[in-house]
């Protein structure tokens, strides 16, 4: 007779959920409907640009409290028969009409002020057609139809969004059509499974897919229709009457100028990966230069979320959160030293100021840059806080990967409960301008034509010149620091891709926060409580403020991936902290 032997559990599949495996494609995106809409595009034939532009749009619908189809859009997208990387840059600039001087007096002299004020350039629309354009293969109709669709028809209110509706009630209370579309009759929000539908965003949807329809000449011509529907068109002709008539600053000239700039990436080497972000008018700078610094440590004999490991990246995450605090900004107006923060040498600088027995218990000197040396020390109308950090309301991500290889990573952004949406489009345009300051001589000074210093920050990551990962987050400033955690845990620690995405996380508030009114909490760790009491009593002995996050916790971002197995086959994760979710086949 046969003994029976003991069924044992592979230690790969230890995960809440699995990790979801294909041959041919692959999608993570911040919602499962996004991420539904991209797939059958791919199941159609279309490639990855196609599906992540779809994802994209629905997404931008979806996370409707976050994310406005007309805010942020930076993409990097990886072309595999070209073997190169290029990144667009979807954010917009200050409008040319801009009065900082006004900007001052309505902030109070503090910080950019909530409302029309803050608009900058929309970009979102135009980084997606361009995307579809240069290297997509379906219309403008295929790819934002399920947008329409979800605005126009509905979907159900999930946990998160009814916990933010609630959350900036009275926020959204303030403007007529914000008022319309995210709350109830009887003077509340809506509430979770309650219908949400944004009918004037899918008549403007629509509109740009009548433009598409009607034009003609070719795919370009046809696309460029679409576009000119939103940026010299009906859309723009709305939303320049409605800054007229309340003092704002955009006109219709500053919308029909702008074109989203092609570009190349910025990219370091970790132990023979190769990892790619937007460039230093985003703060991708901030992944990549942690990474150089930690390429020095032996991570693997530190252990994976050890007290030494914690402590470790921390400090590095402070070294990098100093520069970018001291210059990051819009390349095209400050000298950003981006070769110096990414070299070897300069990494060996910075490494040898992480104390291994004491935290950096307030935002450390930014690095030694030479003649772009410039004070990095919170202004002086950063407001420090004790308070317990809040989750940042201002992002979702998505990621696609096609059967011929190549890839879309996009982070969308800009919530709508803090500018009003133009009446009868159902778009609050890009309110990012929270991100600029208002102190002269900052990095991220207001100027007209200039870009504020964004946070989402989509990444790429290659192997051996070969799609290593695409990845990406939600989370403000703690976008880079789940990035960060989520690679370390794939190439160092082995973990498969869902793995790593729910092991527990923590993440640093030491530097101002990047949204006004840019509260500083000098020396914070936020650590989650899943990880071990050691560590919690190391953080603490060695001069952190350790503030204590429950498992799972949205603060610490949402991250989803994918992953090119070195079986061949595509792995994608994504976070439960959220509603993220993958698919593959």
């Amino acid at each position: 007779m046969a003994q029976k032997r003991e069924r044992k559990l592979a230690v790969g599949a230890i995960s809440a959920r699995p990790t979801l495996t294909g041959n041919h494609h692959a999608v993570a995106t911040g919602h499962y409907l996004a991420s539904l809409a991209a797939m059958r595009v791919l199941d159609r034939g279309g490639n990855a640009i196609d599906a992540g532009v779809t994802a994209s749009m629905a997404l931008a619908v979806l996370q409707c409290d976050m994310v406005s189809f007309a805010g942020v859009a930076p993409t990097l997208i990886y072309l595999k028969e070209e073997g190169r990387v290029v990144s667009l840059a979807g954010l917009g600039y200050w409008p040319a009409a801009t009065d900082v001087a006004k900007l001052i007096s309505a902030g109070n002299g503090k910080h950019v002020p909530e409302g029309l004020l803050r608009t900058v350039i929309p970009a979102a629309p135009g980084t997606h057609i361009e995307a579809l354009r240069r290297w997509g293969t379906i219309t403008f109709e295929e790819a934002a139809t399920p947008a329409m669709e979800l605005a126009r028809d509905g979907f159900a209110v999930f946990p998160l969004l009814a916990s933010n509706l609630e959350y900036v009630y009275e926020q959204n209370a303030r403007w007529p059509d914000n008022h319309k579309v995210f709350n109830a009759p009887g003077d509340r929000a809506l509430r979770h499974n309650e219908v949400i539908r944004q009918t004037d965003l899918a008549k403007s949807i629509g509109g740009m897919i009548e433009a598409e329809r009607h034009a003609r000449g070719d795919r370009d011509r046809k696309l460029r229709a679409a576009r000119d529907f939103f940026y010299d068109g009906p859309i723009a002709d709305a939303i320049e009457k409605y800054h007229v008539e309340n003092g704002g600053f955009m006109r219709r000239s500053d919308l029909a100028a702008w074109e989203v700039p092609v570009e190349d990436s910025l990219r370091v080497d970790y132990r023979g990966y190769e990892v790619h972000s937007c460039d230093a008018w985003c703060q991708g700078i901030v992944l990549l230069e942690s990474l150089k610094i930690l390429d020095g440590y032996d991570l693997r004999a530190i252990g994976h979320n050890s007290p030494d490991y914690v402590h470790t990246v921390a400090g590095a995450l402070n070294l990098a959160f100093a520069d970018r605090e001291a210059y990051v900004s819009d390349p095209k107006f400050v000298q950003v030293p981006s070769a110096t923060m990414l070299s070897e040498a300069y990494a060996v600088l910075q490494r040898a100021r992480i104390d291994p027995a004491h935290a950096f218990p307030k935002m450390p000197d930014p690095g030694p840059v030479g003649e772009f040396a410039r004070a990095g020390s919170p202004g002086p109308k950063d407001p420090v806080t004790s308070s317990p950090a809040q989750m940042s309301m201002d992002t979702i991500y998505g990621c696609t990967v096609d059967r011929h290889g190549n890839a879309y990573s996009a982070t969308l952004s800009d919530p709508q409960y803090d500018t009003p949406i133009i009446p009868g489009t159902g778009l609050a345009i890009s309110g990012r301008g929270c991100q600029s300051r208002l102190e002269p001589g900052h990095a991220a000074e207001v100027k007209p034509g200039k870009r504020p210093r964004l946070t989402p920050n989509p990444s790429l990551a290659f192997r051996d010149g070969e799609l290593f990962m695409a990845f990406g987050t939600p989370g403000g400033d703690v976008q880079s620091q789940g990035m960060l955690q989520v690679f370390l845990n794939v190439v160092e620690f082995g973990m498969t891709m869902q793995q790593a995405v729910e092991a527990p996380r923590f993440a640093s508030y030491n530097f101002p926060n990047s949204f006004a009114p840019h509260e500083y909490r000098p020396g914070r760790l936020g650590l989650e409580t899943d990880l071990s009491p050691e560590v919690f009593e190391a953080m603490r002995s060695r001069g952190h403020d350790v503030e204590t996050w429950p498992r799972w916790s949205a603060v610490t971002a949402a991250v989803c991936a994918i992953m090119r197995h070195e079986s061949g086959q595509l792995h994608a994760g994504a976070d439960p902290r959220r509603e993220g979710y993958a698919l593959a086949w």
